[in-house]
């Protein structure tokens, strides 16, 4: 497991931000819970069988381990990558399943879709971190590794 500076930025502020998402929404009111959950059930028809309030607790802690996962060094890139993957696929399908935050071409986002757009970026970092390459063999450790 080697240390990377460009998997530690992309997990820096992708963590630091759904970190501070998650920690905001523990102090969700029922009305705004009820908000999330709605849309939420465009893209997962069975959140809305779970009452508003554990479904706010429930995304609340659910941001809270992703952002954690992915600002915790010792949490392998791939793996903090396919969480943030599964969280990013949540916010993407609910992006494009709900009805006014895209274009009639079903991808370009309205005014209303533009915050949920952007986090297409997540899915992005994603990728990022799961198929980025691993530890680069150096020119020092392959002479090493001939003269053996």
């Amino acid at each position: 497991m080697g240390f990377s500076i460009a998997n530690t930025a992309l997990r820096l502020v992708s963590g630091a931000y759904i970190l501070n998402s998650g920690i905001g929404k523990l102090r969700m009111d029922a009305e705004s819970a009820e908000g999330l959950q709605s849309m939420a059930s465009n893209a997962i028809p069975q959140v809305e069988k779970v009452e508003p309030a554990v479904f706010g607790k429930a995304l609340a802690f659910g941001e809270i381990a992703v952002g954690s996962a992915l600002l915790t060094p010792f949490i392998p890139s791939r793996l903090a990558g396919l969480g943030l993957g599964a969280f990013a696929a949540g916010l993407v399908a609910t992006y494009l399943k709900t009805p006014g935050l895209t274009e009639s071409d079903g991808i370009r986002p309205t005014p209303n879709g533009v915050p949920m757009a952007k986090d297409l970026w997540l899915a992005g970092i994603a990728a990022a971190l799961v198929f980025g390459r691993g530890k680069a063999k150096t020119k020092i450790k392959e002479v090493t590794a001939k003269k053996k």
